[in-house]
């Protein structure tokens, strides 16, 4: 079994060492543990610095790509080095190594696909309280679209099985923490949690450059996310929405034509806006239909690219013996 720990970078020259001098080479249930980092088009010394502390791999990204395509491409490459379960972490040391026996057990045991680390928020003295409340609340947000029990859905500190890496696809640009978590209960793979402790902060975090910046980006997210996985709830909720105050405007204009002696006069508004509340949440509606047959179709196509993936190692397998 082999266990490959894999950090994404972005000039991370200052606090890298320090992680990799955390990071374990012996975890129980593994005959080989292994480091890799993904280089995200670093200006700094980042890869060199990973290379004096013995990283065994490195991505490479000739210019900078985000998070989320680091994250997966540092999949990629762990799968194609042979690994048999995935380690994520952060390159600030936010996440104590010393807990990822506890993160990968669960797979080892044959019991989770997926380990995601709960950090302790409340506890967090540099988290801002409307942070916490943005962490909370994305959280709740991935346990209604995932139908998981999640209890800190942003963590980046988290195991997975050879098979789970398989099967995620990351369509964000900014995270890919809450896609997973919402995939892997789409795909009822077994996820699970365990508690785990973080270090100090030696550094700002990259993703939140500003408070407006990270509530504006959390938003956008949050609605992604039940746009792209739950779409025929998303749009539905809003057609009827709209058609339901179109339809008690309406039914207040057919009111006051009737009772009102110069018939309809004075209310040509309220018909004008029932009407075109009631034509777009139809069509709104319609498209909730569309939207949940081109889910069906990602569905398919993201099986058929796990199904590609499964062969391909079953063709590898048989060349090796």
């Amino acid at each position: 079994m082999k266990l490959i720990i894999q950090i994404p970078c972005y000039n991370e020259a200052a606090t890298l060492g320090i992680t990799l001098a955390e990071l374990p080479r012996q975890v129980p249930g593994f005959d080989k543990v292994e480091w890799l980092i993904i280089d995200d088009g670093s200006t700094d010394n980042t890869v060199e610095v990973a290379l004096a502390h013995g990283v065994d791999h490195v991505v490479r990204h000739t210019r900078n790509q985000g998070l989320a395509r680091g994250f997966m491409n540092g999949l990629r490459a762990c799968l194609d080095a042979g690994a048999d379960v995935i380690v994520n972490t952060d390159a600030d040391n936010q996440y104590n190594a010393g807990d990822i026996p506890a993160l990968t057990q669960p797979i080892v045991d044959g019991k989770a696909d997926i380990v995601v680390g709960a950090r302790p928020i409340e506890t967090i003295e540099h988290f801002s309280p409307i942070k916490k409340l943005l962490q909370k609340l994305g959280s709740w947000v991935v346990r209604v679209a995932s139908k998981t029990d999640i209890p800190d859905a942003p963590s980046g500190f988290r195991a997975m099985s050879r098979a789970a890496a398989q099967r995620l696809t990351v369509f964000s640009d900014y995270t890919y923490t809450l896609e997973t978590i919402i995939q892997a209960g789409q795909k009822a793979m077994a996820i699970t949690s365990v508690p785990i402790r973080v270090n100090g902060d030696l550094r700002p975090s990259r993703l939140v450059k500003s408070i407006s910046s990270y509530i504006r980006r959390s938003i956008v997210t949050i609605i992604r996310v039940f746009a792209i996985y739950r779409p025929f709830r998303f749009f539905a909720s809003i057609g009827a929405t709209l058609f339901g105050i179109g339809f008690l405007i309406g039914l207040r204009f057919v009111y006051k034509w009737l009772t009102n002696e110069h018939g309809y006069e004075g209310h040509i508004q309220s018909l004008i806006l029932a009407s075109s509340l009631l034509i777009i949440g139809f069509h709104t509606i319609l498209i909730a239909f569309v939207a949940d047959l081109q889910a069906a179709n990602r569905k398919l196509l993201e099986e058929i690219r796990t199904l590609s993936l499964e062969a391909r190692d079953r063709n590898h397998g048989k060349e090796k013996a």
